[in-house]
C-alpha cells in the first residue's frame, strides 16, 4: 500500500445514537499438566512472551524533518489528557482550546497561546520529538479491512465495522488523519507490515489484561495508543458554546479536556444535569429508524457489529437521558465541525480514554 490521497476513506457521518450496553464475561482456566506415568514432572520452563502485535519499534532517523513546534505541542497536550483532537501540526481552534485547558489546570495565564511559560510547562525538561519513524508490526498490519457502505442497513451485513484500510488504522493509532500521514512521509512510502513510516510521537501501550473482556477492549486500547490506567473523573461538564468536554476530580480540579461535537439545530444538546448509567466498550449498535428524523423510509431495524467505523465508534457511554450518550466516531477530523443527533461525539482515542476515566453514577452537566 503506497501512501497517497486515493487511499483516504470516504466520509461517513454518525447517523444514530442508540446502542445496547450489554457486556459478557471472559471465562478462562489454566490447563493442568498430564500425568507422566508416575515419573516426576520436569521443572516448568519460563514461558516465552508472545510478541506484542501492537508494539511499534522506533527506528533510527537518518533524515530528520524540520521540527514543527505546533505538532510537538499537540503531541504533549495529547499525552497530558488535554486533547487537541487530530494531531496535524495546525494551530486551529481545537489546539488553542487544548492550550487553555492545560493552562487552567497548571495555574498558568489562560491565553490560548503557545507562549514560553506554556512550552516550558509542557516540555517539563524533556526532549520529546514531534514525530518519529516506526516499523509497522505484522500483527497490527493484519486485517480484516472492509469498505464501509454509507447506509446503516448495508453496514449491518458486515461481520465487523473495521477500518477501511491500513492507512486509516495507522492514522487512528497515532491520533491523526490519513492526510497528515501522507504529508509527513515522502512519496512512495509503503503502509505495509515491516515498512517504516513517520508518525506523530504517540507511545505504545501494552495490550491490557481485563477481567471479563470478551470484546477485546484491551486490544482496542493498544490499537488506539490509549493507556488502561487513567485518572478517575468525579464529574463532567460539556459546554455547547466552546464544544468541549471537561473532566474534573472530586476536588473540582480539571484533569482532562476533549473537543466534542454537541447536537444540532434539529437535535440540540439536552441541557441539564444527567448521570452515567454505564459504559459499553466495543458496543453492538441497535439501529431504530423511528428514532431519527432523517432516516430513510426504506430503512429497517438492524443490528450492527462492533468496530471503530461503527456509527458510535469504539465506545458508548450511556446517559440517564433516554437515547443519549457520549461516544466515538468513524470520522475524527469532523469533531467540532459537523452536527450530531444530540449526542456528544469524540474521536475514538479520546472516547476510549474517557471511558477509562468514568463509571456508573458520574454526573454530567450539559450547559450553554
Amino acid at each position: 500500500m503506497i501512501l497517497n490521497s486515493r487511499l483516504l476513506g470516504v466520509t461517513l457521518i454518525c447517523a444514530a445514537c442508540s446502542v445496547s450496553t450489554t457486556s459478557g464475561a471472559n471465562n478462562s482456566a489454566a490447563v493442568a499438566p498430564q500425568a507422566n506415568g508416575g515419573q516426576a514432572m520436569p521443572p516448568a520452563q519460563p514461558a516465552i512472551p508472545a510478541p506484542d502485535p501492537y508494539g511499534f519499534s522506533i527506528v533510527p532517523d537518518n533524515r530528520p524533518i524540520p521540527p514543527n513546534p505546533i505538532l510537538q505541542a499537540q503531541v504533549l497536550l495529547d499525552r497530558r489528557g488535554f486533547s487537541p483532537g487530530v494531531l496535524d501540526g495546525k494551530a486551529g481552534m481545537s489546539f488553542k482550546a487544548a492550550l487553555r485547558g492545560f493552562q487552567e489546570a497548571g495555574g498558568l495565564p489562560i491565553t490560548g497561546e503557545y507562549d514560553r511559560k506554556t512550552a516550558a510547562a509542557l516540555l517539563n525538561g524533556q526532549d520529546i520529538p514531534a514525530t518519529w519513524l516506526v516499523k509497522i508490526p505484522e500483527g497490527f498490519a493484519r486485517g480484516p479491512f472492509f469498505d464501509i457502505p454509507c447506509g446503516l442497513n448495508e453496514q449491518a451485513s458486515l461481520p465487523a465495522l473495521t477500518y477501511r484500510n491500513l492507512l486509516e488504522k495507522l492514522a487512528e493509532r497515532f491520533h491523526t488523519t490519513p492526510e497528515t500521514l501522507v504529508a509527513l512521509n515522502p512519496a512512495g512510502t509503503k503502509a505495509a507490515a515491516n515498512s517504516v513510516i513517520r508518525v506523530p510521537a504517540i507511545a505504545n501501550q501494552p495490550v491490557a489484561q481485563i477481567t471479563g473482556d470478551q470484546r477485546g477492549w484491551g486490544e482496542t486500547l493498544a490499537m488506539l495508543g490509549v493507556a488502561k490506567d487513567q485518572p478517575q473523573a468525579d464529574h463532567l461538564v460539556v459546554d455547547k458554546s466552546d464544544g468541549l468536554l471537561r473532566a474534573y476530580d472530586a476536588q473540582n480540579r480539571l484533569i482532562a479536556q476533549f473537543p466534542v461535537t454537541t447536537g444540532s439545530q434539529h437535535d440540540p444538546l439536552p441541557l441539564g444535569e444527567w448521570s452515567i448509567l454505564g459504559v459499553s466498550r466495543n458496543p453492538v449498535f441497535h439501529y431504530s429508524p423511528n428514532l431519527f428524523w432523517d432516516a430513510s423510509a426504506k430503512d429497517q431495524k438492524a443490528v450492527l457489529r462492533p468496530g471503530p467505523n461503527g456509527p458510535v465508534g469504539v465506545v458508548w457511554i450511556d446517559l440517564s437521558k433516554d437515547h443519549y450518550g457520549i461516544h466515538g466516531t468513524p470520522e475524527p477530523q469532523l469533531i467540532g465541525r459537523t452536527e450530531s443527533h444530540g449526542c456528544i461525539r469524540l474521536t475514538n482515542w479520546d472516547a476510549a480514554r474517557l471511558a477509562q476515566m468514568v463509571k456508573r453514577g458520574v454526573k454530567a452537566l450539559f450547559q450553554e
